[in-house]
């Protein structure tokens, strides 16, 4: 089963990557996406190489953006794949049949294609603008996401779709009843102090335990 809360990893350096994940590992988050975008080849398998290691101590999914071969290389549970990525298909011959697949998608097009080619789950966003991520598509607002998830309800789309980019607390009730299966969060993880007190709020409201931010049934 797939987690509902993910983390999208953030750091310029190796150092910063692994202490920003080794921080919300400890806080209780066990779906892990490593996006090291200003990383050579090399730092980038050394990097994820460490992450898969931390796996001795920790339970969690392991994801890398963008690079199957390095997926593959490190045993990684899947890849994550954005619109400019290579095709799911290569992309499932690199890393094998049992490996997860995400396809990043804006547009009711884009997920149903990605959900044909044999994506896993999708991210599906902007939500809002975020300066996460270079080359951001349009952003979609709540009003975005009802009318794809109203699609894929009508059509039974079952594959899991997650809201991503520059989401708040304050957005996730709204969202999560669109239809949403879960989130994929960076900054608002990275840039927390209180980590396990957000993730428990999170995790109770992505779960249905509580009716407002905070406090749970």
């Amino acid at each position: 089963m797939f987690s509902k809360l993910q983390y999208i990893s953030q750091g310029l350096t190796q150092k910063e990557q692994v202490n920003n994940i080794k921080s919300v590992l400890d806080a209780g988050v066990d779906w892990i996406q490593l996006r090291f975008k200003n990383a050579d080849e090399n730092t980038l398998t050394k990097t994820s190489e460490i992450i898969k290691k931390l796996s001795d101590h920790y339970t969690f999914t392991f994801i890398i953006n963008d690079h199957p071969f390095i997926a593959k290389k490190v045993n990684a549970d899947g890849v994550h794949l954005g619109l400019e990525d290579v095709e799911i298909a290569t992309a499932r011959n690199i890393i094998g049949d049992h490996k997860i697949i995400g396809g990043t998608a804006n547009t009711i097009h884009h997920v149903l294609n990605r959900i044909a080619e044999g994506a896993n789950y999708i991210g599906l966003g902007p939500y809002r603008f975020t300066t996460t991520k270079e080359k951001l598509s349009p952003v979609l607002g709540l009003g975005g996401y009802q009318g794809i998830m109203q699609v894929l309800h009508e059509n039974k789309v079952k594959v899991p779709v997650y809201g991503i980019g520059g989401l708040l607390k304050e957005d996730l009730f709204e969202l999560m009843n669109s239809g949403v299966y879960g989130i994929a969060v960076s900054g608002m993880l990275t840039n927390e102090k209180n980590k396990s007190e957000l993730i428990t709020q999170l995790k109770n409201i992505l779960n249905g335990k509580t009716d407002h931010i905070g406090k749970g049934i």
